[in-house]
């Protein structure tokens, strides 16, 4: 009868144990915990890939910017030189020549523009920029969703450590809650700047 007697303690402490959150409480901490690593890795892919765009942006943009620079300054030139048939500048060889060569330049570069515009009928930078902002954009929306689950987790573990009877296995463990994220930073909610980074 002892022997009886002992198998039933032992079962009724098992389903205690089982029913006081002895498993449970783990099981929901390391949850948290690999939603928090969610988090890690968003922040992380974040700050590779926004200075990583940027780059590639404004390396599109300054190719461009020297192409649209050069026919900018042409015109300027091309425009600034100019023929007044009243004052004789058309019998004028230098006026003429100088005349001439200012809108060969503006020509060139025109050429320039055009064969950069052929290769690429919408300019790089227009759609590198796009990339970088739909890139930057679906970034956060990973970090607000990483965060989001973090915190649902978060909920979840400190409600069983907290509630009974899952609080008696969580003491005889030395569970403690954990804290959700929260922005402490001034303005965190915001999404990073790009500006003066393109």
């Amino acid at each position: 009868m002892t022997r009886s007697i002992r198998a039933v303690v032992v079962a009724v402490a098992a389903l205690s144990l089982a029913a006081c959150g002895f498993n449970s409480v783990p099981t929901k901490q390391e949850a948290a915990k690999a939603k928090w690593a969610d988090v890690q890795t968003v922040f992380q892919e974040r700050a590779n890939l926004v200075p990583n765009l940027a780059a590639v942006a404004k390396g599109a943009a300054e190719q461009e910017k020297a192409i649209l620079t050069g026919v900018v300054e042409a015109r300027a030139k091309a425009t600034s030189v100019q023929i007044n048939p009243e004052a004789g500048d058309l019998s004028n060889p230098a006026k003429m020549q100088q005349f001439q060569q200012a809108q060969e330049q503006f020509g060139q570069s025109l050429g320039r523009l055009l064969v950069s515009v052929e290769q690429y009928p919408d300019l790089k930078s227009i759609l590198n920029y796009q990339m970088l902002q739909t890139q930057v954009e679906g970034q956060e929306n990973r970090v607000r969703v990483a965060l989001r689950d973090y915190n649902a987790a978060v909920q979840d573990y400190n409600t069983e450590v907290r509630t009974f009877p899952s609080m008696i296995g969580a003491k005889l463990r030395g569970a403690t809650p954990m804290v959700p994220y929260q922005a402490v930073t001034p303005g965190a909610e915001v999404a990073p700047s790009l500006e003066g980074k393109l």
